[in-house]
This record gives C-alpha cells, sequence and structure tokens, in this order.
C-alpha cells in the first residue's frame, strides 16, 4: 500500500503540453503560483517572502522538494515545467501536510452502519443521476468492507453530502469554475465525513466536465479516513482522469487501504482489484501494443505506456486522458502510417484514432473489414508498411488484409505457427526496422519477415530500459 495524503487534482492536459519557465518574462507570476501554493498545500509560512530572506530560500526548496517528491516529479527544489504544470492542475483546498484539524492520528467510524444524507443538488444534472452516482461511490466502498450505508432524510447523518458557492463558512472556500473540485472530512462528529462539492464546477454524468461518481467516489474515501495514494492508478491519487462508471473497479490498492481501517468485506469470496502496471515488473503482460507517430504505445487495462525513441523514461497514462471516448481493455491494434491512423480492437468492434481524435461513426463491427461473423474478437495486429498488409492474429490462426483493396486476401485464416513459427498464441504485436515482434505473455519474439524466422527471443519488457 503507497503513502497517502488529501486532495483532488484534476490531469486533463495532454503531458507535452507545457507552461512556461520561470525564467521568461512570466517569472513573477510563476513564482507567485509557486508561494502561494506551497503556502496553501504544504505549510510554507504566508508572512514571510522566504524566498528573499536569509535562510530562507532553503525552506522554500525544502518545500518545493517535498511537493515534487510526493508527485513522482524530479525532486530539483526549482520551479522547473513540469512542477508549474502540475500546480496549475485544478485541487481540492485541503493541505497534502500535516495533522487533520479534527482528529489526531488515524481517524475511522467507530461503527459499521452509517448513515447519509444528500443536503441539495446541482440544477447541471437530473436529480435522479446525482442519487445514483451517489450510491455507486458509497457501494464500491462497501462491497469491499463491513460497511453499509443508509440514507436519511431531515435528520442528522454521519455523511451529508452538499453542492456549496465560494465560502461555505468551513475556512475552505471554492475559487469557481477549474479551481478547487471538491473537499471532504475525515471521520468525525460535527462536519466529519462531510463532502462538499464546488457549484461551479461542470458536473455530468459522462465524460465530458467533472464526472460526479468519479469525484465523489474519491471524496468518500476521505470520509471514510484515507488520504491520498502515490500510485498513479489508485482511486484515492491526486490525479482525476475518467473512467466510465460502467466498467469502474476500484483498484487494489484501495482496497488495501480501506481493508486497513475497516477488514475485509463478509463475503464468501474477498474481492480484487486492478494494480497498476509498473514498466519493469518482470510479470508484466501486455494487451495490445501499437506504433503511433514514432512512439510505441503497450496498452494495459485502462492504462497506456508510452516509450519515445528519444527518451529514456516510460510515461504511464490512463487511455481515457488522450481518447475519453475508448474503452478500456483494448485488445489489439495498429498504425496504418500511410493513412496516419491507428485501429484499435475490443470484442467484436473497433475504432479509428487521428492523433488524438477518434474518427466519427465509430466504433464499428469488426465483420466490416471481412471477419466471418464468428470472429468475436482480435487478439493482436500489425501492419507491414512496405506491403501494405495488415495480419490479424485470432487464437492459433491469422488472417491477413489488403490496406489497399480494404478487403482480406484469399486463401486466410492460416494457422499461425505455418508462417510464424512456434510462438504459441500472440498477445500483442508490432513492426518495427523491418523486424515483428510478437508477445506471448512475459516473452517476446522478434521475427524477420524477410528470412521468415525468428531472430531473438527477449522479455517483454526489453522495451523499457529496465
Amino acid at each position: 500500500m503507497k503513502t497517502f495524503s488529501l486532495l483532488l487534482l484534476l490531469y486533463v492536459t495532454i503531458s507535452s503540453a507545457f507552461p512556461l519557465a520561470p525564467e521568461t518574462e512570466d517569472e513573477g507570476k510563476n513564482l507567485q503560483l509557486v508561494e502561494t501554493y506551497l503556502q496553501n498545500f504544504y505549510n510554507l509560512e504566508r508572512d514571510k517572502k522566504p524566498h528573499l530572506r536569509n535562510g530562507g530560500e532553503n525552506v522554500f526548496a525544502a518545500k518545493l522538494k517535498e511537493m515534487q517528491e510526493f508527485f513522482g516529479l524530479q525532486v530539483t527544489g526549482k520551479p522547473d515545467l513540469h512542477t508549474l504544470e502540475m500546480m496549475k492542475k485544478p485541487r481540492c483546498g485541503v493541505p497534502d501536510i500535516g495533522q487533520y484539524v479534527f482528529t489526531a492520528g488515524n481517524p475511522k467510524w467507530k461503527k459499521n452502519n452509517l448513515t447519509y444524507r444528500i443536503l441539495n443538488y446541482t440544477p447541471k444534472m437530473r436529480q435522479a443521476d446525482v442519487d445514483e452516482a451517489i450510491q455507486k461511490a458509497l457501494s464500491i466502498w462497501s462491497n469491499v468492507t463491513p460497511l453499509t450505508f443508509r440514507r436519511v432524510e431531515d435528520k442528522d447523518a454521519d455523511i451529508v453530502i452538499s453542492f456549496a458557492y465560494r465560502d461555505h463558512r468551513d475556512n475552505s472556500p471554492f475559487d469557481g469554475p477549474n479551481g478547487q473540485l471538491a473537499h471532504a472530512f475525515q471521520p468525525g462528529e460535527g462536519i466529519g465525513g462531510d463532502v462538499h462539492l464546488d457549484e461551479e464546477e461542470a458536473w455530468t454524468k459522462y465524460e465530458r466536465g467533472y464526472n460526479l461518481f468519479i469525484v465523489v467516489a474519491h471524496e468518500l474515501g476521505h470520509s471514510l479516513g484515507l488520504s491520498h495514494s502515490s500510485d498513479p492508478g489508485a482511486l484515492m491519487y491526486p490525479a482525476y482522469s475518467y473512467t466510465d462508471p460502467n466498467e469502474f473497479l476500484l483498484p487494489q490498492d484501495d482496497i488495501d487501504g480501506i481493508q486497513a481501517i475497516y477488514g475485509q468485506s463478509n463475503t464468501a469470496v474477498q474481492p480484487t482489484g486492478p494494480v497498476t502496471p509498473q514498466a519493469c515488473d518482470p510479470n508484466l503482460t501486455f494487451d495490445a501494443i501499437t506504433s503511433l507517430r514514432g512512439e510505441i504505445i503497450f496498452f494495459k487495462g485502462r492504462y497506456m505506456l508510452r516509450k519515445h525513441p528519444s527518451r529514456t523514461e516510460t510515461e504511464l497514462n490512463f487511455i481515457s486522458l488522450f481518447w475519453p471516448n475508448l474503452p478500456s481493455g483494448i485488445q489489439a491494434a495498429y498504425e496504418n502510417v500511410e493513412r496516419d491512423e491507428v485501429l484499435v480492437f475490443k470484442e467484436s468492434k473497433y475504432w479509428v484514432i487521428r492523433g488524438y481524435d477518434v474518427a466519427p461513426g465509430y466504433p464499428k463491427p469488426i465483420h466490416h473489414l471481412g471477419f466471418p461473423k464468428t470472429i468475436k474478437r482480435v487478439n493482436a495486429a500489425y501492419s507491414d508498411e512496405t506491403t501494405g498488409k495488415t495480419y490479424f492474429f485470432v487464437a492459433d490462426r491469422y488472417w491477413r488484409y489488403d490496406e489497399n483493396k480494404k478487403s482480406m486476401d484469399h486463401g486466410y485464416p492460416r494457422k499461425i505457427v505455418s508462417s510464424f513459427g512456434k510462438i504459441g498464441r500472440v498477445d500483442a504485436a508490432f513492426q518495427k526496422d523491418g523486424y515483428v515482434y510478437f508477445f506471448h505473455g512475459t516473452t517476446q519474439f522478434q521475427f524477420d519477415p524477410r528470412t521468415k524466422r525468428i531472430v531473438r527471443q527477449m522479455k517483454s519488457i526489453s522495451w523499457f530500459n529496465c
């Protein structure tokens, strides 16, 4: 289980888009941003100019390093581009460090049967949709613990959920759209356990704006005693990332955290959740792999790992950060370099991606490509840009598709072993520098299509400089 701290961020911009460095004409503006941020969230004294006074520079750098370490940034003690970008994200107004104002130690509810009340509603959503989002958010915590939640009206409740404007008399005023999204109070009397949502945000039940279910589920974790996780895939991680509520599964890190407080659920079979992929995990496998404008994209669950040939580090992102309309669990993908498109597959459907946009009119059924309707999914695919042929792998067979004629070639499917050797069933594949790389579990085969031979066998994670 990871370290926790209390805040909520929104991470919605493309990772390559950074603000101006502090050395530019915006130096004063950026310095003010950093100072205010550290004062608000990292206990930097407000009545001083720490970067100007004797010894203050060391305090300022120390606080900045503390913030950088929490977010997994390079710890420089300087307001570099990545640090400024993180500081500009909307977030809640509760500090990331220091003792909680109501209960010292590790607060928890001293009972398992809790009540909740919805004090008011936002006009931006139907009341029924608000009720559903909150009920679903509560259920993700009750499903993995002995906790139960019962709604009450017109009486005191353990957890009161409300929408509020600006200064709402709890010493944590909201600051308008796209600023502080929400905050919650850890277990305790009075305001303890309550959830406050900024009424000025664009609340929605969909992927646009701020999905109410995702935000409330996160805040309820605080209401139950959790702070923030440094696991980037956890619900309690500071960064907001949209996940389709119908596909959401509580990550294992959050399950471990809440069960450490309240114990396991009363069900016979204990629930488990997804684990955030680690690039150098020797047991890591992939759902699909494709090239994309010079990068290699490795899909795993709701994540993708981006590997650029000129960078040593591997970047982990949510798929929804780039393509909110794509599902998680992509099963196959390939790039058509000539058309600057990537096709991704899940079950019996496929989508076409052009840059950061999903092409209109998708998803479409895979049988539009020429598959018989008995084929319900594609396991892997790659496209040979020199021949215009795309290879689709299904179980122990493969099809060949002509990108120019937009039809399947005759004489297929064929056995994989007959053309590619003993590589087993293919989990993922892509082509690079004339070679085809086939992935089977934690093993990777480098195949030379010119000699039709496997020339090397490697670990699947060999691309990550582990």
